[in-house]
């Protein structure tokens, strides 16, 4: 399962981010990437950081099991769940590139204050506001199932806490300083990360 594990993460890099980020490139001129947001200690420095983190310790805890470095935890370690984890990683990799094309020329990878793109509120955004990073969650709990070691696991709760801090202290902001009173409605009627979570 580490290398099925692998194998979906190269699958989730090369259409998440290379080939979004050429395609992007191809449509607009821009790749989107803008790096990380904030002075280094910042909370939205951390965000960014972390997530860089997060998706290093989700490469490296498959090729540390495949080692024999870390082992999986007993509990967890059964056909079924690595199954269903190899099934669930498949969907949050196919509702990532979905969500982002979904996005249209206003995807981006972080924030440029200065710069003013479309509040997309249609497709899967007008479902949730974050389509794209409950699909990354979704990817990290498939992998965190497939190699459910301590390391991956601690990855996957990484991922999740940087996502969170990422959305509540950088793009949030932002996109109510850009949109105001659309963003507030938008908040309003749409649900965070899941339906109905998270309005207001």
């Amino acid at each position: 399962m580490p290398i099925v594990a692998l194998a979906l993460f190269a699958l989730f890099a090369l259409l998440g981010f290379g080939w979004r980020s050429w395609e992007q490139r191809r449509r607009t001129g821009s790749t989107g990437f803008h790096g990380i947001s904030g002075r280094p200690g910042s909370i939205e420095w951390c965000a960014g950081v972390g997530f860089i983190v997060s998706m290093a310790v989700a490469f490296f805890a498959p090729i540390l099991q495949l080692l024999g470095v870390v082992s999986p935890v007993g509990l967890l370690h059964v056909p079924w769940i690595q199954l269903t984890g190899a099934a669930v990683a498949v969907v949050g990799i196919v509702t990532t590139v979905y969500s982002q094309l979904d996005m249209g020329d206003s995807w981006r990878i972080g924030v440029d204050k200065s710069e003013t793109t479309t509040l997309v509120r249609t497709g899967v955004f007008g479902v949730v506001r974050n389509p794209i990073f409950t699909a990354m969650m979704v990817f990290g709990f498939g992998l965190a199932l497939l190699t459910p070691n301590p390391v991956a696991l601690v990855g996957f709760v990484l991922l999740v806490v940087t996502i969170e801090l990422q959305v509540r202290a950088v793009e949030e902001p932002y996109l109510l300083t850009t949109h105001g009173d659309a963003y507030r409605d938008y908040c309003a009627g749409v649900g965070r990360f899941f339906p109905g979570v998270g309005r207001g």
